[in-house]
């Protein structure tokens, strides 16, 4: 995990001595390359979740030690990093030895946002979901509320309860995990009542429906402007009004 941005960069392996990928390198990648040495193990790809600094920072300290290694990430986020050597798409699996890795394409806080699906147990979430909160929607390349949504819904919380959750922020979860606990999800559930509280939201009238808990140990809100258009912002660019 990176110390400054709290992202985490992962190594996943089929067996000792085998194969592995990189997914994401936002740092440090140094002690990743010395446990890729260390265990003998060969690197076959770098797997980008999606172009935000905080993920792709130390891909070119990855491709001065492993100078034709694949990189590969959406196309539509290919255009921001141009470290990317290549593109992976829902539907095309990533072998690397033992591995098969199914893109699952997470829209929401990008375009393009690719959780990655390892085997049948493990999910990569990069920006989408993380233990307890969820991602935002402002960042450069979002597409909204309603994507993030239906991401984490229909495609991940969708997936086995005993899935191993990785998010792209902090500590690991389950599916389980998160359905039953997660503020969002359990409104987004019905188990919830959603919230009424007037506020003031990035400097607009809005009402807050959920003030919840972020992975970095801030917050973020989920608010509902006057048209009925719903938001996920800042927990820091909200004034609660009581």
């Amino acid at each position: 995990m990176n110390d400054d941005f709290l992202s985490n960069t992962y190594v996943v392996a089929d067996e000792p001595g085998g194969h592995a990928v990189m997914i994401d390198a936002g740092g440090p990648v140094a002690p990743l390359l010395r446990f890729l040495e260390r265990g003998q193990l060969t690197l076959t790809h770098v797997l980008l979740t999606h172009r935000h600094g905080d993920h792709v920072a130390q891909v070119d300290q990855v491709l001065a030690r492993y100078p034709d290694m694949p990189v590969l990430i959406h196309e539509l986020e290919r255009p921001h990093v141009p470290a990317a050597t290549g593109t992976m798409a829902p539907g095309e699996k990533v072998e690397s030895g033992a591995l098969e890795i199914e893109p699952i394409h997470t829209p929401g806080h990008t375009s393009g946002m690719l959780s990655l699906l390892v085997g049948s147990s493990d999910v990569f979430t990069g920006d989408t979901l993380f233990k307890g909160s969820v991602g935002g929607v402002h960042a450069p390349g979002s597409t909204g509320f309603e994507d993030i949504k239906s991401s984490i819904m229909d495609k991940l919380l969708a997936l086995p309860p005993d899935t191993h959750i990785h998010p792209g922020h902090t500590d690991p979860t389950t599916v389980a995990e998160e359905l039953e606990h997660n503020a969002f999800v359990r409104i987004w559930r019905g188990l919830d009542p959603e919230g009424s509280e007037p506020c003031t939201a990035l400097g607009q009238s809005a009402t807050l429906i959920l003030f919840g808990d972020d992975y970095d140990g801030g917050h973020k809100a989920w608010v509902r402007w006057p048209n009925g258009s719903d938001d996920i912002v800042p927990g820091s660019r909200v004034q609660r009004d009581r």
